[in-house]
């Protein structure tokens, strides 16, 4: 009797008990081949059928002594087909089991072509401060040195050195957010000038970029706190030419060619100076002023105002940028609207 595949050799042995047994286990084998579930299963039950110590197939086989030798020719043929048919059961059981669980994997790491991606958005320079970027950077292409100072300075470097006299409008508390102990807010970054000419002999060519602050109403075109950009040469030689040419090559290349104006007017430590416009869509626009470093700056300096010769020249970064991308409000500059930014 078989018990899950287990063949008991009876004796005595005849060839059509033997026959009998390897029927029956190709019968129960083939089941539990077909039923097996994993690789391990099927090396286990390999070694259990047709093992070469214990195999089921090798303890019926070993009873083929008790046959007369005409019959023992026969069961062997018997015997080596059942193997080789049993072999090729395991095989084809394997291949099946494998290419299941390539499928499955297949469908765990499966990757939907048609779904949308996913979208991560990816940051972007602020309008203003890509301008003030590229303003910086066209004057360094032109030998210009990047300088700061702080933001909170002395009545001194703000205006006294700067030629600006007590009476000058500039000094009303209207204009300037004045602190306690006599500093205040700089209302404009031409007291770096004065600091780098204190420690820099000339020649000197800087550019100094950076925040001010006014005591202005808030409106579509100002707000108390802005950005303004210095621009200073001191050398000898210098002349107006210079300071014409020198903003004209910067206006050109952050606005494009257009066409570029100056106009007489009046600044406390240029003398002469110019305010610049460029034709923008058709009209007129004031984008900076300039002008040649008043002697009287140089001398508080003690630099000789008959060796050296400087021209300075400033602008507010919100403006440009206005004018640059057509911006109609520079409240819109100090917002949070995204739907604002993703434009830029």
């Amino acid at each position: 009797m078989t018990n899950s595949c287990e063949i008991l050799v009876s004796n005595p042995v005849n060839l059509d008990t033997l026959t009998s047994q390897l029927a029956t286990l190709e019968l129960e084998a083939s089941h539990r081949i077909l039923k097996a579930n994993s690789a391990q299963d099927l090396e286990q039950l390999r070694i259990s059928l047709l093992g070469k110590k214990g195999g089921q197939l090798s303890r019926v086989l070993g009873a083929m002594g008790s046959l007369p030798h005409h019959q023992r020719p026969l069961m062997g043929q018997r015997a080596n087909t059942l193997k080789k048919g049993l072999q090729e059961l395991l095989s084809e059981r394997l291949q099946q089991l494998e290419t299941k669980a390539l499928g499955e994997r297949l469908a765990q790491e499966a990757v939907d072509v048609s779904a949308p991606a996913l979208y991560t958005p990816l940051g972007h320079g602020h309008p203003l401060l890509s301008s003030l970027e590229e303003i910086v950077t066209i004057f360094c292409g032109l030998g210009y040195q990047v300088v700061d100072g702080p933001e909170i300075e002395t009545d001194h470097y703000n205006f006294s050195a700067l030629n600006i006299p007590e009476d000058h409008p500039a000094r009303e508390m209207q204009d300037t957010f004045y602190l306690s102990g006599g500093n205040l807010l700089r209302t404009h970054t031409s007291p770096v000038q004065i600091r780098h000419l204190e420690s820099h002999a000339p020649p000197v060519q800087v550019v100094a970029p950076g925040r001010v602050y006014r005591r202005d109403a808030v409106d579509a075109t100002h707000s108390p706190i802005f950005h303004q950009v210095e621009v200073l040469a001191v050398d000898e030689g210098l002349h107006f030419g210079h300071l014409r040419g020198t903003v004209i090559q910067f206006l050109r290349t952050f606005f494009g060619d257009l066409p570029v104006r100056f106009r007489a007017s009046y600044f406390p430590f240029t003398e002469p100076s110019a305010e610049v416009d460029v034709q923008w869509q058709g009209r007129w626009l004031e984008v900076m002023g300039c002008g040649m470093v008043d002697p009287a700056v140089l001398e508080g300096l003690g630099l000789d105002p008959e060796r050296w010769s400087g021209f300075a020249a400033g602008m507010g970064i919100e403006r440009a940028c206005m004018v640059r991308h057509g911006i109609d409000d520079i409240r819109r500059l100090f917002s949070s609207d995204l739907r604002f930014l993703h434009q830029f």
